[in-house]
């Protein structure tokens, strides 16, 4: 699986987090190419510290930028957030320089190391920089387009920079409030990422020396052009503001959706998490779905990005958790949207090209499958699974390959009336559903059936079966402790068929298994998503519209509903009503560990 996924990393630049078993991240790195970078670790020719590490990885995730210089950046903030074990810790900031704006008692701009800012202290911090010259240069620039005071301290008398017209004389002179005011707007509009200002008035510079034939300082300036990439180039990683909020972008494609979600902490974006789920409805109810649902286990920040999601669904995740939700249609916000989407999209691209990958050499094994169980034809499988997660609903999913490949158009899932706690009866309910129906509308039947159990699974399925007189081979998918594929077993002799556990069919089967146990999963997370702190609500007694609404508005999540007080919930319902509520929050939680 390592070696298929290392197939499809783009070559684009961005940082790379090497993980262990435990799915700790071990290493941080960035590079201009990700993927020529991260392949180099597994060619077979490190050595010392650098072998080591590679021994202890099993895993590895991205997330990628559109330059070095971010990559650069995302690289030192992650080795913050994780503290890798092999990577060069970082005891203190003074290799990374700031740019630090000062306001009072006169604008002022310098170089600086200071790690943290006291708002009392009227100044503003940029950075940091990886390029300390580049970050010095972009100073000197600021300072020679706009007249700011240069000196410490406060002279008697005006000094050269005066009399050269890169200050104003805040020593003798009255400066106008206005252009002071116009001033600080400009420069700090482009230290946060408008660069259109100053490029002007840059290149107005430059004409000037130019028409006066000074062309030696119409060079030096036209080569401080170059720095302001740099600076706007950092805009993206990070931001000025030091609000805590996540970006969430999405991408769709062949039925299933990748949602990235990049977490940004005082202003700096300190790690991700992608996920990938089957589109079952609505695209935007269903990422809607999945944002309320993240938040049940993750810190709710103080303001949310995403893109292309409706207003209406914007207002319910807003309502719910309790926080600001914005669609930047602009700026620095914007391109930490696109670069969430970015993200998503190639997420889904690598998983996708994974399965392509997987299904060329499915086409060789479903072939070796097809002797190993005794058929003379083997063009479609369908197999089966139940879920009844958490003890709230149960459901079943199937899943069909044809030929090798999954058929996603063929796919169904099934509501089930019986028992939750019934799997014999469960797996006779779908059966029973699918090949009666089957057999009324004279759909294609299977000619292998592969049940996700062991003897049980396959006895439920072979008595419908019989009962609808259907002579199609069932085989079962038994897991192991550790719920990977272990066993085929076959249907008829009930006999284990042995396998390689290294051979193509092995891993076909695997994939089968894995490929109907997340579609089922999957539905059911679905299921339980639309509106899963209302059906908790709905079965305390004392709590109305009213009172849920009042509850969901102040805590959003089931998690931080739990972890409130009786005194605490008491302040919105009457204390009888928040003991039973907690009361029952807390054996819903002991049945969700037990289950899980």
């Amino acid at each position: 699986m390592l070696r298929e996924k290392l197939k499809t990393i783009p070559h684009l630049p961005g940082s790379y987090q090497m993980r262990n078993i435990n799915n700790t991240v071990i290493y941080v790195g960035k590079a201009k190419d990700l993927y020529k970078r991260v392949n180099s670790y597994f060619k077979g020719n490190v050595t010392g510290k650098t072998a080591k590490m590679v021994s202890e990885v099993v895993d590895f995730t991205y997330i990628t930028t559109s330059t070095e210089q971010e990559a650069f950046i995302l690289e030192i903030n992650l080795i913050k957030q994780y503290d890798p074990k092999y990577n060069i810790l970082l005891k203190d900031d003074k290799s990374y320089p700031y740019i630090e704006y000062i306001s009072k008692p006169y604008p002022r701009v310098k170089v600086s190391r200071y790690l943290s800012v006291k708002k009392k202290d009227k100044k503003m911090l940029f950075g940091p920089y990886p390029n300390a010259y580049a970050a010095r240069k972009i100073v000197n620039l600021i300072n020679r387009l706009y007249p700011l005071k240069k000196c410490e301290g406060m002279p008697k008398n005006v000094c050269l920079y005066y009399h050269i017209g890169e200050c104003l004389g805040f020593c003798e002179k009255h400066v106008d409030k206005d252009r002071l005011n116009k001033m600080e707007t400009d420069i700090l509009e482009f230290l946060r990422g408008n660069d259109k200002i100053l490029i002007d008035k840059l290149v107005g510079k430059i004409n000037m020396y130019s028409n006066s034939l000074n062309f030696e300082n119409a060079l030096e300036l036209k080569k401080e052009l170059d720095y302001i990439k740099i600076v706007l180039d950092k805009q993206k990683v990070e931001l000025h503001d030091y609000v805590n909020r996540d970006v969430i972008g999405y991408y769709f494609d062949e039925g299933i959706v990748s949602v990235e979600v990049l977490f940004v902490r005082n202003g700096k974006i300190v790690g991700g998490n992608n996920d990938k789920f089957y589109l079952m409805s609505d695209l935007s109810d269903e990422v809607t779905s999945y944002i309320l649902k993240f938040y049940e286990r993750h810190e709710i920040p103080k303001e949310l990005l995403v893109l292309n999601l409706d207003s209406d669904k914007m207002n319910i995740v807003s309502e719910l958790l309790a926080l600001k939700v914005v669609m930047p249609v602009k700026g620095i916000k914007k391109k930490l949207a696109d670069m969430a989407y970015n993200n998503a999209k190639i997420a889904l691209e690598q998983e996708l090209e994974i399965i392509r990958n997987d299904e060329k050499r499915s086409i060789i094994a479903n072939d070796e499958l097809r002797k190993l169980v005794g058929l003379e034809v083997l063009d479609r499988i369908e197999s089966y699974d139940n879920s009844n997660l958490f003890g709230t609903y149960a459901v079943s999913g199937m899943v069909v390959f044809k030929n090798g490949k999954p058929s996603k158009k063929d796919y169904r899932k099934y509501k089930v009336s019986v028992d939750m706690n019934d799997d014999y009866n469960t797996m006779k309910e779908i059966i029973y559903r699918r090949f009666y129906r089957g057999l009324v509308e004279k759909t294609q039947m299977p000619d292998l059936i592969l049940v996700d159990g062991g003897i049980t699974q396959i006895g439920a399925c072979k008595s419908v079966l019989d009962e609808l007189h259907l002579n199609i081979k069932v085989c079962g998918l038994r897991k192991d402790d550790h719920h990977r594929t272990n066993e085929l077993i076959d249907g008829d002799t009930l006999q284990i068929i042995e396998i390689p556990r290294m051979s193509d069919v092995f891993h076909y089967l695997t994939r089968i298994q894995d490929e109907v146990h997340r579609y089922t999963i999957n539905y059911h997370k679905q299921i339980r998503s639309k509106g899963s702190i209302s059906s908790v609500l709905d079965n305390v007694d004392g709590i109305g519209s009213i009172r849920k609404k009042e509850l969901i508005k102040k805590y959003g999540s089931i998690k931080k509903m739990n972890e409130a007080s009786v005194l605490e919930l008491s302040e919105i319902v009457p204390e009888n009503v928040a003991k039973n509520l907690k009361k029952y929050l807390e054996s819903r939680l002991l049945d969700d560990t037990k289950k899980e």
